[in-house]
């Protein structure tokens, strides 16, 4: 063959090789394309697919080569996104309602009919006041009522109470409270120590500000708190947020968180744990909070019908005392008309004790001291006896229990209740409702035998007027003011006076002295211009004579 032939064919054979190796190139560039709506591309894809035929060899490659395609594409994009359709958020609706299931649902191992033949239960029958509160224009609603009416049977069960009752509804500005009242049996009203323990927490749990307003009264002794079961600690209270939500124990009030709750004005938040911010400080959470303006609120607004609770009767002398602050139900209480109960506040008495300014619904002497100190300074008696004893404090003494509603004393020429009839139309069928005006939301309705007291509210008082905090304390004095300390203003002023004048004199003695010499410099200026004209006059003389005498 004709070598220059052969080289054109190699030629063109290398040309034919380029050309292929650059269509391959373009090619495997046009199959790295990425896909705008699953972000694969279909060489990763195929090279993914002919691995998956190789490692399986199914039967029959063929016919489901489309169906191990989609199965690679899919498993791509489980790897790469999270779902394929978006999840749809659970509501806070919905949230509550799979809360609120375990209301409708009974327990495991629970009979319903041992629950018919149970007589005694502290379980209120709320939907009976459901019908009353309907008819007085207050309430919750059924829907809501009802779910109320499950959650306090929740209570009832998990907790010995010996008596239960829906105390009413507080407001808040991210969540409300629902509180149930109890009372637990006798000897079985024992909490847990983690209770106890976060309770020991809140009490001494304050911010500086506090600490130093304690530090700062120490001269101001601490009124000690009710025990359990007593005063304004009688009752028991229970919060939760929501109907099915767990319900939360509030700690028991202390003299110090009922004084400074009615100092300051605040909204609840819904939180527990919430600080107190206010001025003067607020010892405790809002958990302690709620819990004293619960115990303001009770001892304000709960009443009942003239006539339907009675002194105890104990025998003996000793328990009088012990005795005026024990009620209990008249046996022999008929009802009061509903007209009657409409027209005079005089049918309505308080039946819960009156907290007193100390904080407290029991007095006590903060005079006395304890046994222990009265044994540690036996010895010093004589020395004591010597000096002069310091006068008792009177006793502070509240209106006493059953006191009528129509005594209670007005704020700002606003009457403190407002009694009326749920109908007028329908007289015969209708109850006496009382509604407070100085904290409003609490409500009170009777018919016949029945009666009952709620709360719907924010949990704040009627002041009247715009609420203006407290102005601070004043500054405490660095030292005694007296008159060995005091500056006399006279002798001060006479002084400034004298020193005034002297520095007045020495000003115009300096100035005369400079003056002075002032005029002696310039006398001797004088004098030495003379003496330098005379002397240039001698010597013009005896410049001439000179001249004169060489002519």
């Amino acid at each position: 063959m004709d070598p220059q032939v052969q080289e054109l064919q190699e030629e063109a054979r290398g040309a034919g090789e380029v050309t292929m190796e650059l269509a391959a190139k373009s090619f495997k560039a046009f199959m790295l394309k990425r896909s705008s709506k699953s972000n694969l591309n279909l060489y990763d894809h195929l090279a993914r697919l002919l691995t998956k035929v190789m490692d399986e060899r199914p039967r029959d490659a063929v016919d489901i080569f489309e169906d191990m395609s989609q199965e690679v594409k899919r498993a791509e994009l489980q790897d790469t996104q999270s779902t394929v359709r978006d999840a749809t958020p659970i509501s806070t609706a919905a949230a509550l309602a799979e809360q609120q299931r375990a209301l409708f649902s009974q327990r495991v191992g629970e009979d319903p009919a041992q629950e018919e033949d149970l007589v005694e239960t502290p379980l209120p029958n709320v939907p009976e006041l459901t019908f009353y509160l309907e008819q007085a224009g207050v309430g919750l609603g059924k829907e809501e009522m009802h779910r109320i009416f499950l959650a306090l049977k929740q209570l009832v069960d998990t907790q010995p109470l010996q008596r239960c009752r829906f105390w009413g509804k507080i407001l808040g500005t991210e969540s409300n409270y629902f509180v149930a009242e109890g009372e637990f049996r006798e000897g079985e009203d024992e909490e847990d120590e983690a209770a106890e323990e976060e309770e020991r927490k809140a009490e001494h749990d304050m911010d500086a500000a506090n600490r130093l307003h304690k530090l700062a009264d120490k001269s101001l002794p601490v009124v000690p708190k009710e025990d359990k079961g007593t005063g304004a600690n009688k009752c028991s209270y229970f919060v939760c947020r929501e109907p099915g939500m767990p319900w939360v124990r509030l700690p028991s009030v202390t003299p110090a968180q009922i004084i400074a709750a009615r100092q300051i004005c605040k909204f609840f938040t819904g939180r527990l744990d919430a600080p107190i911010a206010s001025s003067p400080p607020f010892p405790g959470n809002e958990a302690n909070y709620l819990r004293a303006q619960i115990a303001r609120i009770s001892a304000s607004t709960q009443v009942s019908p003239l006539g339907f609770y009675q002194f105890a009767e104990e025998e003996g002398e000793e328990d009088e005392e012990a005795a005026r602050g024990t009620l209990e139900e008249n046996p022999d209480f008929e009802g009061i008309p509903v007209s009657e109960m409409a027209e005079s506040l005089s049918t309505w008495v308080h039946h819960v004790p009156h907290i007193l300014e100390q904080g407290r619904c029991i007095w006590v002497n903060l005079a006395e001291k304890p046994e222990e100190d009265l044994e540690d300074e036996e010895e010093g008696e004589e020395e004591k006896e010597k000096e002069e004893e310091p006068d008792e404090p009177e006793p502070e003494v509240g209106p006493p229990l059953l006191t009528p509603v129509s005594e209670d004393a007005e704020i700002n020429k606003t009457p403190p209740w407002t009694s009326k009839m749920s109908s007028t139309l329908v007289s015969q069928f209708a109850i006496a409702v009382l509604r407070s005006n100085l904290w409003p939301g609490a409500y009170s309705f009777a018919f016949k035998k029945k009666f009952e007291n709620i709360y719907v509210g924010w949990g704040l008082k009627f002041t009247g007027e715009g609420y203006n905090p407290p102005a601070p304390p004043p500054t405490q004095q660095a030292y005694p003011s007296g008159p060995e300390i005091t500056e006399d203003l006279e002798v001060g002023l006479k002084e400034k006076q004298g020193v005034k004048s002297t520095l007045e004199e020495q000003r115009e003695e300096e100035e005369s002295e400079e003056a002075e010499g002032e005029e002696e410099e310039e006398k001797e200026e004088e004098g030495e211009e003379e003496e330098e004209e005379g002397a240039g006059e001698a010597e013009e003389e005896e410049r001439e004579e000179n001249e004169e005498d060489e002519d």
